[in-house]
């Protein structure tokens, strides 16, 4: 929903058919799988434990003596093989998606507005054709049109060619390769220049009972782009493919750098020569520099002046041209990186959230969709934010994109394994019965405490 709002503009009112904008919707339904497969293990292994929990089957399996660990052990194992179907979607159809969904939304916005006529106004949707109607209806036919006026643009000699109808029928052809405009009573006033004068015309007027005008109707098409050229976007990349393309970033990072301070160096290599290449060996002198400047008269000190600060400023714009290119380069890095950690992201989240959500249904007992759903969203929106947090730290450099792709599970790791601990040890950690009977005690304590006093 928030992709169709977001590019609803660039789908409506283009004439696309059905299954184009499905196509287009399942692809980045696919680019969701990220986001909704974390969310899904968690919401499902709390609602099956705390139905588990709820109807007392996890102590008949306890009386029978099997422990928790053992009914773990089965879904754990699926959740790792869940979690390298997820990592294998990551790496190889995820890109895919992205392409296609890419590309094709190129096209839908480089896509021309459907044939829409609108009554009383000009409409220059046809190429080389303005049409204008005074009323439309809708007939089985076609669109029935009254009082039409046409402006032929063909030949690019401005209004010179009009063709003016009482009334006609607008239909596609059999083959909907073609727009038909069939014209009932009108005339075509045509002025075409005069070869004997240069400001005259010649005024052409013919009168018809019935015209056909016919309209190609391919740029209404959707052409689809080579999707080559889309391959080099990170999005569209697997591993191997990032992992080259990080290293050709790298290399030429360097080139430029390297290329750099041989520029530089080159542009002060008078000052840099060996004194045997400054053509001082003969000197048995030290050369300073305060005592030549003395001796320069004022035309030789202003030309000195001048070429100092020719070359401070040619090194600064170098310096400036080098850092806003480091600054571009590093930053395509970075995202090539953490596009790079978010294959292997996507899997140890199921394998987290599933050691959050099947303990916890195991400890708070409830199933439905009412307590899973509440707690497992916001499980979710807390992972969810520290994710985007250190993505968006990382993409700005703050933090690397190893520590900034991580971050979320280093955060929720420990709580796992908490909470794991907690259940397959038969902790009251989130027990309603526990804490009634804590504040009960509490509350008794107090109570004597006054009493006595």
């Amino acid at each position: 929903m928030q992709f169709i709002w977001k590019h609803i503009d660039d789908m409506v009112g283009k004439g696309l058919e059905w299954y184009v904008i499905l196509e287009l919707l399942a692809y980045i339904s696919a680019s969701l799988v990220p986001l909704a497969l974390p969310l899904a293990v968690l919401l499902s292994s709390l609602m099956a434990f705390g139905n588990l929990g709820e109807n007392y089957e996890l102590i008949a399996f306890k009386s029978a003596g099997i422990s928790l660990k053992r009914v773990l052990r089965p879904l754990s194992i699926f959740v790792v093989f869940l979690s390298i179907a997820a990592f294998l979607f990551a790496n190889y159809l995820l890109p895919i998606a992205n392409l296609k969904s890419r590309s094709l939304l190129y096209d839908v916005r480089e896509q021309k507005p459907a044939m829409d006529l609108k009554p009383g106004i000009f409409s220059s949707e046809l190429n080389d054709l303005t049409i204008r109607v005074g009323d439309k209806k809708p007939t089985e036919e076609g669109d029935r049109l009254y009082d039409i006026m046409i402006y032929d643009h063909s030949n690019d000699r401005g209004n010179r060619t009009v063709t003016l109808a009482e009334e006609g029928v607008m239909k596609l052809s059999s083959n909907k390769q073609f727009l038909e405009l069939r014209l009932f009573n009108g005339r075509s006033y045509d002025e075409q220049p005069n070869k004997g004068a240069d400001k005259d015309f010649v005024l052409a007027r013919v009168e018809f009972e019935e015209d056909l005008i016919r309209t190609d109707l391919s740029e209404f098409r959707l052409n689809r782009t080579d999707e080559d050229l889309f391959k080099t976007n990170y999005k569209m990349l697997n591993i191997d493919q990032l992992t080259v393309a990080i290293d050709s970033l790298e290399k030429r990072l360097g080139v430029s750098i390297s290329a750099y301070e041989e520029n530089l160096e080159f542009s002060y290599s008078i000052f840099n020569k060996p004194k045997e290449e400054q053509n001082f060996e003969h000197s048995k002198e030290t050369l300073i520099f305060d005592s030549i400047f003395t001796y320069m008269n004022g035309f030789e000190k202003e030309r000195l002046y001048k070429t100092a600060a020719n070359l401070a400023r040619s090194a600064k714009s170098k310096s400036d041209a080098i850092i806003r290119e480091k600054e571009i380069r590093d930053e395509a890095i970075r995202r090539h990186r953490i596009e790079w950690h978010r294959k292997y992201t996507l899997s140890f989240a199921c394998i987290i959230l599933f050691f959050i959500g099947a303990p916890l249904g195991a400890i708070i007992r409830k199933g439905g969709l009412g307590m899973p759903m509440v707690i497992s969203v916001v499980f979710f929106l807390i992972y969810h934010m520290i994710s985007i947090t250190g993505e968006k730290m990382a993409k700005e450099g703050a933090m690397t994109s190893f520590e900034g792709m991580w971050l979320s599970a280093f955060i929720l790791l420990p709580f796992g394994i908490y909470l794991t601990y907690k259940a397959t040890t038969d902790s009251a950690l989130l027990s309603a019965d526990a804490y009634n009977s804590f504040f009960s005690k509490l509350f008794k304590k107090k109570g004597k405490g006054d009493t006595e006093s």
